[in-house]
């Protein structure tokens, strides 16, 4: 008897105690919402049996922490693993109070129940509101999710399809809303006709099975997240459910390659390791490029005879090069190029999409840097420093501040440079930072074009062009004050300088228009509390 008081754990400040009688076999436990599955069998503590599972020969299911059962019953199986037996021993107030349950149950009974948990299916609010609560029917395989922009693949359905999306949803009553027996894709993020479903998804991993609950509301304010058109609105009760069999299959990741949805990559084959193209790399691939409409307006290289390129030497569309240095060796991939103004007479007409097959067979990466000597370096950053300059005059400045990058990268390590080469290296440095400032403005990227000129200044504090720059980047961030700072300080070293000057007229002009909304913002908080 003491041995077993001993292992009598407290639950929560309410009383609630509970005994191990079987560990269970893994570390974790359900979460509230949960559908979980029990033996059991209770009494009142030095009084009537109750009931047992055990004995009716069926377990018993309840929706965790749903208020399906008395509170020391949600309590105490909250902290039970898969497999787990315990004596629950249940306070009145988490049991059935100063009320009992006449006859069997007399008030300010102390109950004791021996459960077993024997599994659980998992269920989530996927939205917070109560509006889409997903259950897992079936675990999936491994960690990864889909996500926004991924082409998925997949059956909301009762039965196993090879199929691409296959959907079935219904009323609680039986009555079927909508259901597609033909293959469907859609992009996540997209408006899909049902919104419910690529909600489900993102939670979803390859090869898991779910059942989702979908909440009708009368009310205008209650977001919908089911399918647009709903059938007879007569079979719609308030509060009524949809619902939807939803598997996993598979999906396909989609790559926003410059961030603004004009150049995506669809992996149509992974490739191998992890390696990837870099700027300069030279590159195997075969493609075929075609138009909406399917025609072919470019094919280039084969598996068998490859297209020999390098990157980043415009050699083949910008996209389609930016592309390329995503990919992996072996890789195969769908590539869409928005066309944006570019035209090819009787072809490729402006702002169409242009869809590349593309295949990287093999590539090698430019010599790094740390197998150059000395004289190499400089020679390898001078040139990129020329074919940035180049590009920046061609207004192409993404890729120019690529350029000056890369140029920089060559002088990262310059402790076995002679001194006469350090003074070679500064100015090189000086040049590349500067211009990829210049870049960066052009870029409307104004944290990072200060940033370049702070570069400079470290090295030569009073480099006009890194205090003039620095100072555009900090108006265009609304830093006045660090801006007047680095006009006057280039003022003091070069009173005369055109540039700077218009640089401290538009300063001037932002102070005041500054000054003039903080006078009328406290102008109004003044009349508000007269």
């Amino acid at each position: 008897m003491e041995s077993d008081a001993r292992s009598v754990k407290d639950i929560g400040p309410q009383g609630l105690r509970k005994r191990i009688l079987q560990t269970g076999r893994s570390w974790l436990t359900p979460f509230p919402g949960d559908e979980v599955q029990v033996h059991y069998s209770g009494r009142v503590e030095g009084g009537a049996y109750l009931d047992s599972s055990r004995d009716r020969g069926a377990p018993f299911w309840f929706k965790l922490g749903q208020c399906e059962v008395i509170k020391g019953w949600d309590e105490g199986v909250a902290t039970m693993k898969k497999g787990e037996r315990a004596i629950l021993i249940i306070p009145p107030d988490l049991g059935y109070g100063e009320s009992g349950l006449p006859p069997l149950i007399s008030p300010n009974s102390t109950l004791i129940y021996d459960i077993e948990l024997l599994s659980w299916k998992n269920i989530r609010d996927l939205t917070g509101d109560g509006g889409i609560l997903k259950k897992i029917m079936k675990e999936g395989e491994g960690w990864a999710n889909p996500k926004d922009g991924d082409e998925v693949l997949g059956n909301s359905n009762r039965s196993i399809s090879e199929q691409l999306v296959k959907y079935e949803a219904m009323l609680e009553n039986g009555t079927q809303v909508s259901k597609c027996d033909e293959g469907m894709e859609f992009l996540l993020g997209d408006d899909f006709l049902c919104p419910a479903i690529c909600k489900a998804v993102k939670t979803m991993r390859r090869g898991e099975k779910a059942e989702l609950s979908v909440k009708f509301s009368l009310s205008p304010n209650f977001a919908w997240y089911g399918f647009k058109q709903i059938g007879n609105e007569g079979d719609i009760t308030p509060n009524s459910s949809l619902i939807i069999y939803l598997e996993l299959v598979s999906w396909k990741s989609v790559v926003d390659i410059m961030g603004d949805k004009k150049v995506l990559k669809k992996i149509m084959k992974a490739g191998e390791g992890f390696d990837r193209p870099n700027e300069g790399s030279m590159v195997k691939v075969a493609y075929i490029g075609r138009l909406e409409d399917g025609i072919v307006f470019e094919r280039k290289g084969s598996r068998e005879e490859p297209l020999d390129l390098v990157c980043f030497e415009e050699q083949i569309d910008e996209g389609l090069d930016r592309a390329i240095m995503t990919m992996r060796k072996g890789e195969e991939a769908l590539i869409t190029v928005r066309a944006d103004g570019q035209e090819v007479p009787g072809m490729v007409s402006a702002n169409s999409l242009l869809y590349y097959e593309v295949e990287l067979i093999d590539f090698i990466k430019e010599p790094p840097f740390w197998k150059m000597d000395n004289h190499e370096k400089l020679e390898a950053c001078e040139k990129k420093k020329y074919d940035g300059n180049m590009l920046f005059k061609a207004g192409k400045f993404w890729r120019a501040s690529k350029k000056y990058e890369k140029a920089e990268k060559y002088l990262e390590f310059d402790h076995s440079f002679t001194n006469e080469e350090k003074v070679q290296a500064n100015a090189l440095r000086i040049c590349c930072n500067l211009n990829n400032a210049a870049c960066k403005l052009k870029l409307g990227e104004y944290l990072e074009a200060s940033k370049q000129c702070t570069r400079v200044l470290k090295l030569d504090p009073s480099n006009i062009k890194a205090l003039y720059r620095r100072s555009q980047s900090y108006l265009r961030l609304s830093e006045l004050e660090k801006a007047e700072a680095d006009i006057r300080r280039a003022l003091t070293i070069v009173p005369s300088n055109r540039n700077v000057k218009l640089v401290y007229k538009e300063l001037q002009l932002k102070q005041k228009e500054y000054i003039r909304h903080q006078t009328e913002i406290f102008s109004t908080m003044l009349s508000r509390m007269g």
